[in-house]
């Protein structure tokens, strides 16, 4: 981040402490806290909710107790709606990664953004494309030579449902690269843990999923990185995984992950949040996480969550027309 940038990001944030810290003090929650995962035990999802989780309980930045409850299934939908039985009650947040503005663009969910009580933009993820180490695919070039060749020669691995995250993030740079991505083969599984077995056993060829989840795997040898979606390339165990950009694909995306609570949510119940997770994204055992998880901190407000979400939705929605999937 340049160093300009990186004073108005300290700036906001002092402000937010203390413009927040009053309103706040009008609401806490009574009752024990529950974040809502849409991933199964392992998954992305749940690992972004246990690592707040950790922070705000070591920190001790919430007084009540807090338990991840896991709501997976249709998407995040199961998730979501679970949220809003809850409406109003500061006492329910949910990590919100993009599937909620794209299932809705998909038609799949009736619910999306303006259904929800946007709380707080934490940070971007990036996606990594991986193979088992004996994988005849060296590079992301061998992958877009081989589908140019024949679109349904190599397998996909995505987590949670065609239109998330990784998906987008495949159909984006094949498709720039010049495949036919209305011809590709995916195969979805509930987590990415389930994507990266699958590789690891030879089922499916690529497992597609945030660089955070193939850490381990790349160290012990066990998988190959074959590029990154990120638009320059991340250090640590990747400084040597190239970009699709590198290799003939001119994309770059990244998947935006912050804090939703239920529709109904008062000011004081935001202001509260808000003011808790400034404190994470200030707190050393945060900034650990977001360089051992590759993850670049983005850190917004409940307003300007609310704008960065109405931008996506419409830049989401635009990529999935063009691809074929949405109208």
């Amino acid at each position: 981040m340049k160093r300009g940038g990186m004073r108005a990001r300290v700036v906001m944030i002092a402000l937010l402490l203390n413009a927040g810290t009053a309103l706040a003090a009008d609401w806490k929650p009574e009752r024990p806290v529950e974040i809502v995962a849409m991933s199964g035990p392992g998954g992305a999802n749940d690992v972004i909710a246990r690592t707040l989780q950790r922070v705000m309980q070591q920190r001790k930045l919430v007084d009540a107790p807090m338990t991840v409850v896991s709501k997976v299934g249709a998407g995040g939908v199961i998730a979501w709606s679970y949220l809003n039985q809850h409406a109003g009650d500061g006492g329910y947040i949910s990590v919100s990664p993009i599937n909620l503005l794209i299932e809705h663009i998909l038609g799949a969910s009736p619910i999306t953004y303006t259904d929800v009580t946007p709380i707080a933009q934490l940070f971007n993820e990036y996606v990594a494309f991986a193979v088992i180490a004996e994988s005849p695919l060296r590079s992301g070039r061998d992958v877009v030579d081989k589908l140019k060749a024949d679109p349904g020669s190599v397998t996909f691995a995505v987590a949670a449902s065609l239109g998330g995250s990784n998906h987008i993030a495949t159909m984006v740079a094949l498709k720039s690269a010049g495949v036919d991505v209305k011809k590709l083969k995916f195969v979805v599984f509930t987590s990415g843990v389930q994507s990266l077995t699958n590789v690891m056993g030879g089922h499916v060829d690529v497992a597609v999923v945030p660089v955070s989840g193939v850490v381990a795997h790349v160290t012990a040898g066990r998988l190959r990185v074959l590029a990154v979606s990120a638009a320059k390339r991340l250090g640590g165990s990747f400084s040597s995984v190239p970009t699709w950009k590198e290799q003939g694909a001119d994309s770059a995306f990244s998947s935006a992950r912050g804090v939703i609570g239920p529709k109904g949510m008062t000011a004081a119940q935001i202001a509260y949040w808000e003011n808790v997770l400034a404190r994470v994204v200030e707190s050393d055992d945060w900034k650990k996480d977001l360089e051992n998880n590759y993850w670049e901190g983005q850190f917004l407000t409940s307003a300007d969550t609310r704008k960065l979400l109405k931008t996506q939705y419409d830049q989401y929605k635009s990529v999935l027309i063009d691809v074929g999937l949405a109208r």
